[in-house]
Order: structure tokens, then C-alpha cells, then sequence
């Protein structure tokens, strides 16, 4: 059931639905134009405005003396703004705070907070106030016809609905605020800058964002701070209205020591060191000896954080507080505000500037048009005193004589009734005879600015002239430089728990049965560990504590662990498959460790292979990742560290006593798969395992081939290994007699010819 029911009368009756439909509009609508969003006139939400103008009023000039806070408000929320008293003075003081706006309205005398924590102010009964010099922009035109008045909340006086500015305040100062559905976040920005693009779109009325970019290339912050954005980000938040910004703070050193000498914009210093110091409590700044607050009242800002030595790399450290900590922080933009037509709207750059220049056209031209209704209706009341004084003895008579002169003086002299109030209210000390020559000056003075008023007004490019004189004057006289230098910097990253942890050799051993352990240093000898019953040592890695591991099973697939968080090896470690998620039943075949770009040969036993870096083998899932498809039948190949990929050759041995050398370049960089083949096998006697590949090695000109069979072992030189090359894929060269079942291969550094244990003729 939908409209209105009449019951009794005087009384009627909603369905609930369309009546709290209309409450909540009601209510939306009232905070999105009476509260939360500001105007693009003068760039203030009701509440600042009505401050402002009620300071106004209490006569609070820049000029004046200090007056009581409590004064100011008790005005404001009597007259005009009935609400709390604690917003209502909150937002005086925001606009009184340095580091909170960039062109403060309100000149304050007392505890008005500080950056450290800008709700320190004192209360408002301590505090004085008056207004600041700025002010005078947005209310030196009040007076002057300029803007539409309404009545105040109970009717009984009125108030501006918008303060004429002089500049775009909108964007000087910037806004927060949070409506219903809506919020706006609007940065503050440099005056000079602004009132340039302003005067571009003047002489250039189709400029484009690009263009005002030359001028305003970004916000400008009551900081020192850097605002590191990327101009093409700032480009495209203004020509969206929407987008975000960071800043950076200031960063000196001196002595090896780091000096914080600017915070971001509402950044507390003492949050930061909060910050820093949890960190160091955590032991993730394992890097920083101290931190100290040296601030001051010449120096508001001064953090110093100490290095625990000149090795410390400080730039890495920087990066790393910056992504961590208040020290980088980014912004939110949203240029949402209320239009000249009163509807919130979400406008980019030039639009705001384009719409704010038609506000200040119109606010010039009802300035002129209302002097020049003041100076006609005075040159209007002159022409009548000055036919008075023509006339003065025959109007002294009718005066006298007459019941009712004002009728006859009408009559008489062809004179207007405000004329002839005017001749009528003159004081006997006004008909001297030198009065005749003031107004006779007065009626030339005025007349020459009526002519200039009314060649202003017919005149659109005059009043354009009028404009950019008014807004450079105004620019000179409360612009100032820029605070917030504007520069390009790189993105900050943050350490990672490996990149905090010192460097340590670490040896990795695992057993057969899939325990894993870490023991500190590289002189390791596995064989006098102790091993569960029934388990034994299976394989060691040489790494270091801020590395990572990679584990390969049977089956091919790789995962990773951090070094550092392997059990300690003073017991017996903990199972691999309480850390991954491999099958069931897999058992572990390889490890190895390097950095991230290190190459690797990674092979199988069926004589494939190909070439890897240890990136490839990490894997942050619990799962792994399939690295290396292994053949039936066939086993893997502990990976071999490549030094160089030219000028190496592999060496490939066969259980059958043959080997093949060709160069790596042979094999292909891949990140996973079979490979491609090094030496020739038989897949079906891989699977029956009667032959599969033993062994590869790595050799260079300056290196020596061992190859091992039992307790003999072969020395081959490279002039030695010349027998044995060949294509890729190939079969290969069988070994001298006793080498037929080769065991392993291994290689030394060059060395003079020596004498083996069990010489072997090569001929």
C-alpha cells in the first residue's frame, strides 16, 4: 500500500518503507551538501565558513587583538552552527595548524597542538584567535553584492552561503571528508602554481590538463617531504580527479648516523619511532645499534638512527624503513566537491579551474555591477543637492511655507523622491557656499568611475584583464615557494627475513630415509652423526644461512626451504615430508643450493639433460614443481654448479666403459622438462637398467678429468680428452681396459703431471 492515508485530521500515515527512503535521502543529502564536502567557490564546508565569517563579524582582523577561542565558538554555535562545541573548535584549530594547512585562515595564540600529535591543543577557553591575513581573500568582497545570503538556522540572522575568494581555495588548502555513499580527499597545493594555471586558462580558455600540468605538477604539502609519484601518475589523477600520490621523507647522514630531518604529511615523528623501534624489539633490524629523537623548537623534526656499523649498507636500509614504516606513505585523491550548480561531483584538473574561473567572473561582475548601482544612485542624490543649491533660497521658502514640501519640491524641481529626502535631511551646516564646489568635485570623481564600471562590465576581455591583475596581486602578496619538492625515486622494497640474517656457512645433510638437518660451518663429516635405527646418511649440500635449499625426489619434482630454518644438527632433524606435500611413498635423490642466477646441469640416468638456473628449482608451494621428467626405469643426477657456459664441455660416462665430451652449449637453457640427449642409451635398457649414464662432469682447458673405477682411478688432461668428443647424443669412446665399470667422475684444478697410485698407459 503506497501513499499518503489520511486518518484524523492534521495527522497522516507512510508506509515505513517510503518514509525511511525519504528520512535517509533526507539525511544523505544534508551531510553531502551541509557537512562533509566543500565548496568549489570558496573551498570551505559550512562549518569553516561560518567560523570564518563569524570572526568576522567579532571584528577579529588580522589587525585586531587576540580574542578568546571560547568567544569565537560561543558566536558560531549560537548564531549559526548549532552543534558540538569540541568539532566546532576542532576545526578551528585545524585551520589555525602550520603542518596541517598550507595557507592557514586562523592566526592562533596558545597550545594549538603539534605534528607530533595535532590533538594536543589546549582547550579553547586557554587559547586566542584571530584571523589570519590569507583570510582577507575570502572575505574582503563580503560586503560588496558579491554572493547570495540565507538565513541562519533559527531565521533570525543571515549568513553567506559562500565566501567570495579571490583565489581557488578549494585546491590551496585541500579537503577531507566523508559524506554518505561519497568521501573527497583533496591535496593541498602551491598558490603561485595555481594561480599561473589560472592565468593560462585565462589568455588560453581551451587548454588542456597536459597543459595546466606545465604549471601544477603536483600537490604541495605544508612538508618538506618529497613527493616521489611518477608524472604520469600525477597527470592521470588530474585528469580523472582521482588517483593517489606518495611521499618520502627527508633523509641527511652525518657521521655514518641517518638523519630524518621531514615527515610525510600528518606523519608523527613519534609513531615513527614506535614503528622502528618494534622492529628492533622483533629482531628484524638487527642492523641498528640505536635510535634517538633529538627534535626540537628550531628543529621540529630530527630522528637519528645509528648503524650498528660503517659496513652497514644504509641506502638498503632506507629502502627497507620506507616500505615498512610512516616513512613512505601514500595518499588517497578524490577531488569530489560541490559545484557552482550545488551537486557533488567527482571533477579533474582543469575542469575545477574552468568552473571556479566562472565563479570568480561572476562574483567580479556582481562586485562591479553593485559599485555602480552605489555610484549611479549617489550621482543620482548629487544632481538633486546640487539643484538645492541652485535653488537654495526658493527651497528654504517652500520648506517654510509648505504643509508638505516633499510633493511640492517634486513638483517644482522635476526632482525623484529620494532626491528630495535627501534635500529635506540636509543639516543647516551642509548650505555653506563651499559645499556647491564638493559635490560639484564628488559628482566628476564619481562620474569617471561610473565610465570605468560600465566599459569593465560591457567588456568580457577587461574583466578577464581585471581577474589575472587581482589574482597575480594576490599571489604575490600570500604566495610563497614550494615546500614539497616533486622527485622521481625508486620503489622501496623491504628486506625479507633472509636479507636480515648474517651470513654463515651452513651444511645441509639428509638422510636416507628423508631426515634434514642443518650444521653450522662446511668442515662437516657426516659419518659421525648419529642416524635413527635403520637410517643412514644419504647426501650433504655447502651452504649459507641466508640461502635457500632445493630438495628434487625420485619423481623430478623440486621444492625449496630456507636454509635458516632447518633443524639444528645436534639431534637428528626432522622428516622432509613434515615440510612438503610430495607422494606418498617418494624418496628424496638430490639437493642443492646457490644463488637465485647460479646455472645448474640438471640430468638424469637415462643421458638427458639441459641447462637451469636455481631460480627455477624454487617453489613456495608446499608441492614442489615439476623440474625434471625422469624416464622409466631411470634415476636422477645430483645438479653440477656451471662456472661458464663457454669453453666447458661435458664429459659423459656409461656403465659400459663408454664416454662422450661435447661442448655445454650443446645442451639448452630450460626451466623445466627432459632435456635434450648427451649421450646415446637405449630407453629399454635404461628401464631394465643393463646401461644408463653413471656420470657427467664439467671440464674446462685448465681443468683434469678423474675418472674412478674402484680403487683405480684415470687422470685425463684436455689435449687427453680429444678421443672422446663428439656430437651430441652420440654413443661415445670406450674407456682403456679397467675402467670398463666407471664409478665416478671428478674434477681438479690444472696441476703438474704427477705419478698416479695405479699409473695406467694410455697408448
Amino acid at each position: 500500500m503506497s501513499g499518503v492515508i489520511p486518518i484524523d485530521e492534521g495527522v497522516e500515515r507512510l508506509p515505513l518503507k517510503e518514509y525511511t527512503e525519504r528520512a535517509y535521502l533526507d539525511y544523505s543529502m544534508y551531510v553531502i551538501l551541509d557537512r562533509a564536502l566543500p565548496h568549489i567557490g570558496d573551498g570551505l564546508k559550512p562549518v569553516q565558513r561560518r567560523i570564518i565569517y563569524a570572526m568576522s563579524e567579532l571584528g577579529l582582523k588580522n589587525s585586531a587583538k587576540y580574542k578568546k577561542s571560547a568567544r569565537t565558538i560561543g558566536d558560531v554555535l549560537g548564531k549559526f552552527h548549532p552543534h558540538g562545541d569540541s568539532a566546532c573548535y576542532e576545526a578551528m584549530v585545524h585551520m589555525a595548524q602550520t603542518f596541517s594547512y598550507r595557507y592557514t585562515l586562523v592566526d592562533g595564540q596558545g597550545n594549538w597542538g603539534s605534528s607530533d600529535d595535532p590533538k594536543s591543543f589546549a582547550a579553547m577557553r586557554y587559547t586566542e584567535a584571530k584571523l589570519a591575513g590569507y583570510a582577507e581573500v575570502l572575505l574582503g568582497e563580503l560586503g560588496q553584492g558579491t554572493v547570495d545570503w540565507g538565513d541562519n538556522f533559527d531565521g533570525t540572522l543571515q549568513e553567506p552561503l559562500v565566501l567570495p575568494s579571490r583565489v581557488p581555495n578549494v585546491l590551496l588548502n585541500g579537503a577531507t571528508g566523508i559524506a554518505v555513499g561519497m568521501a573527497t580527499d583533496i591535496p593541498p597545493h602551491n598558490l603561485r602554481e595555481v594561480v599561473s594555471a589560472c592565468v593560462h586558462l585565462l589568455d588560453h580558455p581551451g587548454a588542456t590538463t597536459e597543459e595546466l600540468f606545465e604549471f601544477v605538477q603536483g600537490p604541495d604539502m605544508p612538508t618538506t617531504a618529497e613527493i616521489i609519484s611518477q608524472p604520469r601518475d600525477l597527470l592521470e589523477m588530474y585528469k580523472t580527479g582521482r588517483g593517489s600520490i606518495r611521499m618520502r621523507a627527508l633523509v641527511d647522514h652525518e657521521d655514518g648516523d641517518i638523519v630524518i630531518t621531514a615527515l610525510p604529511y600528518q606523519v608523527s615523528g613519534a609513531r615513527i619511532l614506535e614503528q622502528i623501534a618494534a622492529q628492533m624489539q622483533a629482531k628484524k633490524l638487527p642492523m641498528v645499534a640505536d635510535l634517538r629523537d633529538e627534535s626540537d623548537h628550531e628543529k621540529p623534526t630530527r630522528l637519528v638512527i645509528v648503524p650498528r656499523s660503517n659496513r652497514v649498507d644504509t641506502q638498503q636500509l632506507l629502502n627497507h624503513l620506507f616500505a615498512t614504516t610512516d616513512l613512505e606513505r601514500s595518499y588517497r585523491v578524490n577531488l569530489n566537491l560541490i559545484g557552482v550548480d550545488g551537486k557533488p561531483q567527482v571533477k579533474g584538473l582543469s575542469a575545477i579551474l574552468k568552473e571556479w574561473l566562472s565563479f570568480r567572473m561572476e562574483t567580479v561582475t556582481r562586485r562591479l555591477q553593485h559599485r555602480l548601482d552605489k555610484v549611479l544612485e549617489r550621482l543620482h542624490l548629487l544632481e538633486g543637492l546640487l539643484t538645492a543649491y541652485l535653488n537654495i533660497d526658493e527651497i528654504i521658502s517652500i520648506i517654510r511655507e509648505e504643509e508638505k514640501p516633499k510633493p511640492v519640491l517634486m513638483q517644482r524641481f522635476e526632482l525623484s523622491a529620494l532626491q528630495a529626502d535627501a534635500i529635506l535631511d540636509l543639516k543647516l551646516r551642509h548650505l555653506a557656499r563651499l559645499e556647491q564646489h564638493r559635490i560639484q568635485a564628488e559628482q566628476d570623481e564619481l562620474a569617471t568611475e561610473r565610465d570605468k564600471l560600465e566599459l569593465l562590465l560591457s567588456s568580457k576581455a577587461r574583466l578577464k584583464t581585471l581577474i589575472k591583475r587581482e589574482l597575480t596581486e594576490d599571489a604575490l602578496a600570500f604566495g610563497d615557494d614550494r615546500r614539497s619538492p616533486i622527485v622521481v625515486r625508486q620503489e622501496a622494497k623491504a628486506l625479507t627475513e633472509r636479507d636480515l640474517l648474517t651470513t654463515e656457512p651452513v651444511t645441509v645433510v639428509l638422510s636416507k630415509q628423508g631426515w634434514v638437518r642443518g650444521a653450522k660451518g662446511h668442515d662437516i663429516d657426516p659419518s659421525n652423526m648419529s642416524y635413527k635405527s635403520g637410517d643412514d646418511f644419504l647426501l650433504m649440500v655447502q651452504a649459507r644461512s641466508n640461502q635457500s635449499v632445493a630438495f628434487i625426489d625420485e619423481g623430478g619434482r623440486s621444492y625449496s626451504l630456507e636454509a635458516h630454518t632447518l633443524p639444528s644438527a645436534r639431534g637428528q632433524g626432522e622428516p622432509l615430508s613434515g615440510r612438503f606435500n610430495a607422494p606418498s611413498g617418494v624418496q628424496f635423490s638430490a639437493a642443492v643450493s646457490a644463488k637465485p642466477d647460479q646455472l645448474l646441469l640438471m640430468s638424469t640416468d637415462a643421458g638427458y639433460g639441459f641447462v637451469a638456473t636455481f631460480e627455477d628449482l624454487l617453489s613456495k608451494n608446499k608441492a614442489g614443481k615439476a623440474t625434471l621428467s625422469v624416464p622409466k626405469g631411470a634415476k636422477i643426477i645430483s645438479p653440477e654448479h656451471i662456472s661458464q657456459l663457454t669453453d666447458t664441455w661435458i664429459a659423459a660416462v656409461s656403465n659400459e666403459g663408454r664416454m662422450l665430451v661435447f661442448p655445454l652449449q650443446d645442451l639448452p637453457q630450460l626451466a623445466r622438462g627432459k632435456g635434450n640427449k648427451i649421450i646415446s642409451i637405449s630407453p629399454a635398457r635404461v628401464a631394465s637398467r643393463d646401461e644408463f649414464m653413471v656420470a657427467c662432469a664439467l671440464v674446462t682447458q685448465t681443468s683434469e678429468l678423474l675418472v674412478h673405477s674402484g680403487k683405480r682411478y684415470l687422470r685425463l688432461k684436455a689435449s687427453d680428452l680429444v678421443h672422446y668428443r663428439g656430437e651430441r647424443g652420440r654413443r661415445g669412446n670406450k674407456l682403456p681396459r679397467g675402467f670398463q665399470k666407471v664409478d665416478s667422475l671428478a674434477v681438479e684444478g690444472s696441476v703438474p703431471n704427477e705419478v698416479d697410485e695405479t699409473p695406467t698407459d694410455l697408448a
